[in-house]
């Protein structure tokens, strides 16, 4: 018999007014972009599509502890997969991105089953190679990928004759998917699936021996972690009307893993909060000119050095906002 951890836990206290600052936060920074529209609403649009990325990679990170450098790969597949199928085979978007969801996972499930055997350094150096493995192709597989040169005309998310073409529209679209991407986590992480994963995280021989099937629930939560993956980069593809290999390269899983830690790994906020304050800093400091990145690297060590589980932790007495 499967021995889980108790479900009494701070997850079942109401949930306090502190721990709805981060919330807070998102909420106002969404709602200025909304009302000044343009420029803030296209970069606040952009965070909210890396939110979506960081809730899948804080669901194998910090809900089971593990190490992956590669989910850029999935994301790679979903947004590839959908520009393909709707800038040169005419589908519609919904389809082209369900179906470069489903491959994306599918992928995961090919390649997590033998990697995920791995442990430690190991694990990582296995996942960055399937990143390298996937950019290589999208650069090389010219036929299909354009290489370079990348794919253009690719229509923006809609059903039918209905798209949603503007900033606002957009972003009220990507808020709506941010929270059901943040409620499912959310549900996640207070499920009995959830609660084997904390076991996981706290000691694999532990949970081996209370039963837990731990190379199972790790495999599940590397595939959750690419679906979300191949979400937000089929989005991002949608939302730009243009994908090149550059997109998904080590860019993207550097700034992933620093709006995670920023944001607060572990948490439910963090991933929101991660990606607002990551994808705004640089925004902020264009003032400081010369000095911009070396304001924003300052800026990112502070945070890193007093807010070590992130900032999302600083309002929950348990670091689980």
């Amino acid at each position: 018999m499967t021995i889980l951890p108790s479900t009494t836990s701070p997850d079942r206290r109401p949930f306090g007014l502190v721990g709805l600052l981060p919330w807070l936060f998102a909420v106002v920074v969404v709602g200025y972009a909304m009302v000044v529209g343009g420029y803030a609403a296209t970069v606040v649009s952009f965070a909210l599509i890396y939110a979506v990325f960081v809730t899948g990679l804080n669901l194998f990170m910090g809900f089971a502890a593990q190490v992956s450098f590669g989910q850029n790969a999935f994301a790679a597949i979903g947004g590839y997969l959908s520009a393909v199928l709707t800038a040169s085979h005419g589908w519609s978007p919904v389809p082209a991105m369900l179906l470069g969801i489903a491959a994306a996972v599918l992928v995961a499930a090919i390649v997590g089953f033998p990697t995920l055997r791995l442990k430690g350094h190991y694990l990582a150096m296995g996942t960055l190679a399937i990143g390298l493995i996937t950019y290589e192709i999208t650069v090389e597989w010219q036929s299909v990928t354009q290489g370079y040169m990348g794919i253009s005309g690719i229509p923006p998310i809609g059903i039918g004759p209905y798209e949603v073409t503007s900033d606002r529209g957009q972003l009220i679209l990507l808020s709506l998917v941010v929270a059901a991407c943040a409620f499912a986590a959310a549900r996640i992480r207070r499920s009995r699936f959830g609660r084997a994963l904390s076991a996981v995280a706290g000691s694999e021989e532990a949970a081996t021996a209370l039963g837990i099937e731990v190379a199972r629930y790790k495999l599940l939560a590397f595939l959750l972690s690419a679906g979300f993956a191949a979400l937000a980069g089929s989005l991002f593809v949608h939302v730009v009307g243009f994908v090149s290999p550059e997109v998904f390269g080590l860019h993207m899983v550097i700034v992933t893993f620093t709006m995670l830690y920023v944001g607060g790994i572990g948490t439910v906020a963090g991933p929101l909060v991660g990606a607002l304050i990551v994808s705004l800093l640089p925004e902020t400091f264009r003032a400081f000119k010369d000095y911009q990145d070396l304001a924003y690297g300052a800026v990112l060590i502070v945070l890193l050095i007093y807010a070590p589980r992130g900032l999302a932790s600083l309002f929950s007495p348990r670091g689980r906002s």
